[in-house]
């Protein structure tokens, strides 16, 4: 069975960084694209990057240059880097691994930005 487990969310103030880990199970890692996406309180969820196996990037315009993804198919996990974070990055932050036909999402992680 395909379990994801998304670790790393904190308080943080602005200005700072975290880095978010989703860390997959049951699944042959290496095929699968990974994306991240967050829901704040009373919006819709929203993606924000994905990285496909053969390791290409995309990023949505608000957190291109901030955030960044990554993979390590060793440990079968990936990562979100994010840096200058502000208020508005407040949210639960979300993994998914998707394959074909087989699609998969994580628990969520919350991200706090605030002074």
């Amino acid at each position: 069975q395909v379990r994801l487990v998304e670790s790393g969310g904190d308080l943080v103030q602005p200005g700072g960084s975290l880095r978010l880990s989703c860390a997959a199970s049951g699944f042959t890692f290496s095929r699968g694209s990974i994306y991240w996406y967050r829901q704040a309180p009373g919006k819709e969820r929203v993606l924000l990057a994905f990285i496909t196996s053969a390791g290409a990037t995309n990023y949505a315009d608000s957190v291109e240059g901030r955030f960044t993804i990554s993979r390590d198919n060793a440990k079968n996990t990936g990562y979100l880097q994010m840096n200058s974070l502000k208020p508005e990055d407040t949210a639960v932050y979300y993994c998914r691994l998707l394959w074909g036909t087989l699609d998969y999402w994580g628990q969520g992680t919350q991200v706090t930005v605030s002074s």
